[in-house]
């Protein structure tokens, strides 16, 4: 038995087959709902698992999930593993240019899809010249192209229930498509065994990584059931997939919706007696606050112990809203990406004062873009990681060297993370290379006036991007939403505000009311509209 994701997943089916794997709630108000025991699930991954290698599927070959999450998203991800096919995530909200260069970067072969996306699929598939199997989810609306699609329901009755693989290997495929808010989406190419280390904590997030494959369901066998994680940000997006397979190696159960839709969050927490939630920044728990301030007031959350955000920050202001109404939750503001797995988590004194600190794990460096070397304290370098990391970027070989390099016998990875390191070794984020304002030839991070501006009570959420200024080069500007009910919030006001936080060169010039701020569905920033509304504005667009 080799870290394969699909042999470790059945090696916790052989030993806690009648337990709770997946509970699928769709909402919202309609009751339904689907529980999968982990054999149940086992048997139904190998169903779709079959019917694609009938279907003429190889190994190594490339298939695409194009779906809202739901029991069929992570069944095909199993499936995919099992038949040693490379699951490839495809962002939902693409239209149909951004389709066609992501299925044919990709290459794909197959594609999974809910019939809601029918016509985007429809309009993309005669110029993906690879693309030879359908699978679709759900039933064709009407109006909508035909496509000689296979009813998923009808795959899943083809496909044998039982197992008879080949053997599977460490150096499987697994490809994250990450970014599309500053560029197009690149393929992140990670070795299973690289991936169950470095995303997947190695079998245990809270000890030690299994020293030896069979450890893990030797560790499932000897712990209990009990624990509920609920992944609420699109399964499409590697964070809440990684998620969903922490608890699978725990032996643990997952908790699903179709969409975010904070009311029904809440009342899957309650009922479910859920234990731990991963969303993506203010964007995702804020409106749990409203909701608990509202209409829900008074779940019951007792049973959460932790509520953890990744890929953005929960900000200090948010998080003291949510720590008043469940003082007994866990907040954890954790650090990763599509491209290191997990780094760290942020300090107890993370925030707008000191800025966004994180306890590293040991295979994180702060280092010269250019050298390689590791910065000397206080310094500015990129973050990077060594060790379990991935292979590159998928069809692009330009952008692989210059991400990944070879270091004392090692694979590391480059980030875009700008960082300083202190003397105790806490690593201080300054923010995205790529999203760095100069402004007079000082450098402003986005993120850092991000904090200080979402700790202004009127301030819903906010988001930062340089503006082109014929003084400074470019100026710092404030694409801003507000509270609902708050009064009028002018740019003197945002000023004085944000003096008390940061530094005088980096508090906003230009302050641009929005009603709602754009950022993709799982929370994260989208830079380059808040670039065009700021130039708008300032009569640049």
């Amino acid at each position: 038995m080799e870290y394969n994701l699909a042999d470790l997943f059945e090696s916790v089916v052989d030993v806690v087959g009648d337990r709770e794997a997946l509970v699928y709630v769709d909402h919202p108000g309609t009751g339904a709902e689907r529980r999968l025991t982990y054999a149940e699930l086992d048997t139904a991954a190998n169903r779709i698992a079959h019917h694609l290698i009938d279907s003429g599927l190889k190994p190594g070959e490339h298939l695409g999930l194009h779906l809202y999450n739901g029991v069929e998203y992570l069944q095909t991800v199993l499936a995919c593993l099992k038949a040693r096919l490379v699951p490839v995530n495809v962002n939902y909200r693409y239209v149909e240019e951004e389709l066609i260069y992501l299925y044919r970067d990709a290459d794909l072969a197959a594609l999974v899809f809910d019939a809601e996306f029918t016509e985007r699929v429809a309009a993309a598939l005669p110029r993906t010249d690879k693309l030879r199997h359908l699978v679709r989810v759900g039933t064709v609306p009407e109006g909508a192209p035909a496509l000689d699609a296979v009813p998923f329901t009808d795959a899943e009755a083809s496909g044998s229930p039982d197992r008879g693989f080949g053997p599977r290997s460490a150096d499987d495929l697994f490809i994250i498509y990450t970014g599309g808010t500053t560029g197009m989406p690149k393929g992140v190419m990670w070795r299973q065994e690289d991936l169950f280390f470095a995303g997947l904590f190695g079998g245990d997030p809270a000890g030690e990584p299994v020293k030896r494959p069979e450890e893990l369901a030797e560790k499932v066998a000897a712990g209990g059931a009990g624990l509920t994680f609920f992944p609420t940000p699109p399964l499409m997006h590697g964070t809440s997939t990684l998620t969903s397979f922490v608890a699978f190696n725990y032996g643990q159960r997952v908790a699903l919706h179709r969409k975010y839709a904070p009311e029904e969050v809440l009342r899957t927490i309650e009922k479910e007696k859920v234990s731990s939630v991963s969303l993506v920044g203010d964007a995702m728990l804020r409106p749990l606050i409203d909701a608990l301030h509202g209409p829900l007031k008074g779940t019951d959350l007792s049973s959460l112990f932790s509520v953890s955000s990744s890929g953005a920050i929960m900000s200090d202001t948010v998080r003291a809203q949510f720590q008043e109404l469940a003082p007994h939750v866990l907040l954890l503001n954790n650090f990763g990406s599509s491209e290191s797995g997990s780094n760290g988590k942020a300090t107890d004194d993370s925030g707008p004062e000191k800025g966004f600190r994180l306890e590293v794990n040991e295979r994180t460096r702060v280092v010269d873009p250019v050298t390689h070397e590791q910065v000397p304290v206080g310094e500015p370098g990129r973050l990077a990681q060594r060790g379990h990391v991935p292979l590159g970027y998928y069809n692009d070989e330009k952008k692989t060297a210059e991400t990944f390099f070879q270091r004392d016998g090692e694979r590391w990875v480059l980030l875009g993370d700008m960082a300083t390191v202190d003397e105790a070794g806490i690593v201080t984020v300054l923010g995205r290379g790529s999203q760095c304002i100069n402004t007079g030839g000082e450098k402003v991070y986005p993120e850092e006036v991000e904090q200080a501006l979402k700790s202004h009570p009127d301030v819903y959420d906010a988001l930062v991007a340089g503006v082109p200024d014929p003084k400074w080069g470019n100026h710092v500007a404030a694409v801003v939403q507000l509270r609902p009910g708050a009064g009028s919030l002018t740019l003197d006001d945002i000023q004085a505000h944000c003096r008390t936080h940061v530094a005088g060169y980096k508090i906003p010039r230009q302050l641009v009311l929005t009603d709602e701020i754009q950022r993709s569905p799982s929370g994260k920033a989208d830079y380059r509209w808040a670039k065009a509304v700021a130039a708008e504005a300032d009569g640049l667009g």
